[in-house]
């Protein structure tokens, strides 16, 4: 917990309901162990989603299709969303959750490794959302950002590791060192390149919102 728990819950509790299909989805995620993008952090993504109004979304990490049906409810009916998910067990669960909630035709799910994928991919994306591997977000970015609009927005999820971030690396467990100092490099990376302008936020398990120049 990054932030105070008790103030969390309290402006957690002034949230309106989601949609029932999130609802439906977020339960069978929590039911199966599959980690889902946290409420606070869709409160944000939504946000950002509205104000920006994209016509052309990509996703780096589709896990179950969660975040991307929660996404296609703020967008447009003219507007899509292109995903890539890696683990060939979530791809069914995730092309199904796009049917149930009436989506199949506004989310295109790209199966294989996101480094790979991403090199195939052309034209330009107006927003672009980062929740995959956290270990290969920096391995991702020279594409992400070749597939950026100028004026287009960069969000990533997780970027803080429960706090871990701060911490030197050796005060970190040794499995997860590899993923600190890679995340570390992202971060600064990103907050000192010039074609960008980037924030770092303290919600859920760390945001970062960065707009191309």
């Amino acid at each position: 917990m990054i932030v105070d728990e008790r103030m969390l819950d309290y402006i957690l509790s002034l949230d309106s309901d989601e949609s029932p299909i999130v609802r439906t989805i977020e339960q069978e995620a929590v039911r199966d162990y599959v980690p889902i993008i946290r409420k606070e952090s869709r409160n944000l993504l939504r946000l950002l989603l509205k104000i920006k109004k994209p016509k052309a979304v990509l996703e780096v990490g589709t896990a179950i299709g969660f975040s991307a049906v929660l996404m296609s409810e703020c967008l447009s009916e003219d507007s899509h969303i292109t995903t890539i998910e890696k683990y060939e067990k979530r791809i069914p669960v995730a092309l199904e959750n796009f049917r149930r909630a009436g989506r199949e035709k506004q989310i295109t799910l790209i199966p294989g490794d996101a480094v790979d994928v991403l090199k195939g991919l052309n034209g330009t994306y107006d927003f672009i959302f980062m929740d995959a591997a956290k270990g290969q977000y920096i391995h991702f970015l020279p594409e992400v950002l070749r597939l950026l609009a100028p004026g287009g927005l960069l969000v990533s999820d997780n970027v803080l590791q429960d706090g871990d971030v701060v911490e030197s690396r050796y005060a970190v467990i040794r499995r997860n060192r590899t993923i600190h100092s890679r995340m570390r490099e992202y971060l600064w990376t990103l907050k000192h390149m010039d074609e960008l302008e980037t924030m770092i936020l303290p919600i859920g398990d760390g945001m970062t919102v960065s707009v191309k120049e």
